[in-house]
């Protein structure tokens, strides 16, 4: 996303606890979100340059899904998700000189449609091993907008990071032009 709006940059590997994180929270998921987000930003933010940090979080029925670890887990997950709402919250955070400049956070809404077991079989044929590491077990641009009956909310949220409000953060802080 970064890439394709024009912001340089290069992608390193955050050095941060994640599951660490997530076992001891206590909140909604745009407040995790943002906790991880600000975790990556951090563990990866150096001197004066700027950080960014992201991450999403998906949650049904109250029940807070990771990424499967494997098929027969993105099963379950699947089945748990068909004819279900789906809490997406996604968080992008900045950070510079060991400190969080910026953050935010934001949820989407999606209708998973009722997914037979015959449709879950095919789609996992289609998109697996891709989709084993996105949260939710989709990838929008991909096939699984076939999952869904309705989607409110930021498509840039629902992909992972809450775009616009970042670009227009970076804008604030002179690092793209306004």
């Amino acid at each position: 996303m970064l890439e394709v709006a024009g912001v340089v940059h290069s992608a390193r590997s955050a050095e941060f606890d994640e599951e660490w994180v997530k076992e001891r929270h206590v909140g909604d998921g745009e407040s995790l979100a943002r906790r991880l987000a600000e975790g990556k930003a951090l563990s990866i933010g150096t001197g004066d340059d700027w950080a960014i940090g992201a991450d999403s979080t998906v949650s049904v029925n109250a029940v807070r899904y990771s990424k499967p670890h494997d098929r027969d887990e993105a099963t379950r997950h699947l089945r748990a998700f068909s004819g279900q709402t789906m809490l997406l919250s996604s968080a992008v955070a900045l950070a510079r000189g060991g400190r969080i400049d910026w953050g935010h956070a934001e949820t989407a809404r999606l209708e998973v449609r009722p997914l037979s077991e015959g449709f879950i079989g095919s789609y996992l044929d289609a998109e697996w091993p891709e989709v084993g590491q996105c949260v939710g077990v989709f990838r929008m641009e991909g096939r699984g907008v076939t999952l869904f009956d309705r989607v409110e909310g930021s498509h840039f949220t629902i992909l992972g990071m809450p775009l616009l409000p970042l670009l227009g953060a970076l804008r604030q802080r002179g690092i793209l032009a306004s």
